[in-house]
Order: C-alpha cells, then sequence, then structure tokens
C-alpha cells in the first residue's frame, strides 16, 4: 500500500508552506523539462530545500499540453 506524502500545507491565508523545512514558498524560478526541453517558469519554490509546487490544473492543463505537442514532433 502506497503512503501519500504532503510536501507543502495551504495556510487560513492561502500561503503555502514546504513541510520539510517549515518555511512559506517564495516566487522563484524553475524550469520544466520534457523529452530534453527546458522551459522556464515562476512557480512557488521552497527557498531552503529548492522544493517547487506545481498546482495541479497547471500540471493536467497546460504542461500535458505541451507534453502532447512535444511528442507530436
Amino acid at each position: 500500500m502506497a503512503v501519500e506524502r504532503n510536501y507543502y500545507t495551504i495556510d487560513p491565508e492561502g500561503k503555502l508552506t514546504c513541510n520539510k523545512c517549515k518555511v512559506p514558498l517564495v516566487k522563484g524560478k524553475a524550469k520544466f523539462m520534457y523529452l530534453e526541453n527546458g522551459f522556464p517558469v515562476e512557480m512557488p519554490v521552497c527557498p531552503k530545500c529548492g522544493f517547487v509546487y506545481v498546482p495541479e490544473e497547471l500540471a493536467l492543463g497546460k504542461v500535458l499540453a505541451v507534453e502532447r505537442a512535444l511528442e507530436d514532433k
């Protein structure tokens, strides 16, 4: 049975916190990599450990569309 892990929490004001480091996530630079292609993005990032929060709607929306477009090439 797989153990569900939670890497972040959302406080009542909607701010994200890294569960590992116990610090708020900040807007930072990240890079999506897929099929040897990199895409720079700004995402909530933990300033200590580098954890990048990717909202589900982004992962299942734009990111999935880009993956499919690259696979079609």
